[in-house]
């Protein structure tokens, strides 16, 4: 399963980084050579991202550091093209910025642009640091970086804190995952952190699966993105061009209910017209009035996620009406948006018209089909849905 200088953007990733005394030494090769894991879109099998764990220099006054800069250059020399997740140490976010510069300065040298990285933070995190760890955050989110957490279930970590720091991804320990299948215990744990973290709008990764009775767990729990040899072997880099892995099936269960949902909606895909959430309602004008054929417009944030949606008939008959141009052409065309319709790409076409006739008002309004990280991927108009299902009726 879309920011500045040394930066670092969307992907979802995790590891229990080995320059920090608690994470697990098999993170690294035995050469010491770089790993590189790739994330998995348990769905469709596509590679979303790559971590990169990489040595550190023993004694280094910055703990950790020299390892999350050895993975930027790693991912150089591999020349990966895809989004990196990067282990960094809890402590080294609490120094603030000043022991930051030399990722920045790796990732400028590297020509990584600030939206291919995302900042996985590891480790215990003390009370009395809370509040230097927050303000850490949001600098580093002010540059471009979007930020997780890794080790959920096993790390230190106050879940306010969690909710306090809006994480884009949260990553279950390894721990937890491994012991799942044997203890519901621990799988009642993860359920909980996979809730948590729908809460809090944060994706979750599940790292280490070795075996399939795991990867049917983390089905269960409704996890799309995942890691593990049981997914790809250590010896996997980028560079090889594998842009998929091979994903064991779940075991379908067949039934009259399941045979009538139909497609996915991806295959009724259509091209979405995007705006950032600043354009104005003039702006929006401009664009249906040079295509008679678009129906909406989708407002996405700087990361190509959905934040609204603007219907064609309504948004221009509103700007028709009385002082409409006048009073809104120069302002936020937000202001004028409805709540995006949003349907994961996997989604059966039953279920897509179910979600487009929950509100009487907006039945036929397109649908905006989202990526397993939330991006805007295009729109589906339900006329089109419920042709393909009468056609579907009428064949049986």
């Amino acid at each position: 399963m879309t920011p500045p200088q040394a930066t670092a953007p969307d992907v979802p990733g995790f590891s229990d980084f080995a320059a920090i005394p608690s994470g697990p030494p098999s993170r690294l090769d035995r050469s010491g050579s770089p790993l590189f894991l790739p994330v998995v879109d348990l769905d469709t099998g596509g590679v979303v991202a790559v971590e990169v764990i990489a040595p550190g220099v023993p004694g280094d006054p910055r703990p950790g550091m020299d390892g999350t800069v050895n993975g930027v250059l790693a991912a150089s020399r591999e020349e990966a093209l895809l989004p990196l997740v990067l282990p960094i140490p809890a402590s080294a976010v609490i120094y603030g910025s000043a022991g930051l510069a030399p990722l920045h300065e790796a990732l400028r040298a590297s020509n990584r642009r600030p939206r291919e990285v995302i900042l996985m933070i590891e480790g215990d995190i003390s009370p009395r640091d809370r509040t230097a760890l927050l303000s850490g955050i949001d600098g580093l989110r002010a540059v471009g970086y979007l930020i997780a957490f890794g080790g959920l279930g096993t790390t230190y970590l106050p879940l306010d804190l969690l909710a306090d720091a809006s994480p884009y991804v949260l990553v279950i320990s390894p721990d937890v995952v491994e012991r799942v299948p044997r203890d519901p215990r621990r799988s009642g744990l993860a359920e909980s952190l996979v809730s948590l973290a729908r809460g809090i709008g944060a994706h979750v990764l599940a790292p280490g699966l070795r075996e399939e009775s795991q990867l049917a767990a983390v089905r269960g729990w409704g996890i799309r993105l995942a890691q593990g040899p049981l997914l790809a072997p250590l010896d996997w880099k980028p560079s090889h061009g594998h842009g998929r892995v091979h994903v064991p099936l779940p075991v379908p269960e067949t039934t009259p209910i399941d045979a009538m949902l139909g497609p996915r909606v991806q295959e009724f895909l259509l091209p979405a017209v995007t705006l950032p959430m600043e354009a104005t309602a003039e702006d929006v004008v401009s664009v249906l009035g040079a295509e008679p054929s678009i129906t909406s417009v989708v407002l996405v944030d700087e990361y190509q996620r959905p934040r609204g949606s603007i219907d064609r008939s309504r948004f221009l008959l509103f700007m028709a009406g009385a002082y409409g141009h006048a009073l809104h052409a120069r302002k936020p065309a937000g202001r004028l948006a409805d709540a995006a319709r949003v349907v994961p790409k996997t989604t059966p076409a039953i279920a897509a018209m179910q979600v487009a006739g929950r509100d009487n008002a907006r039945v036929y309004d397109d649908l905006v089909v989202v990526d397993e990280v939330g991006r805007c991927m295009g729109v589906v108009r339900v006329s089109d849905l419920i042709r393909h299902v009468a056609n579907l009726q009428h064949t049986r």
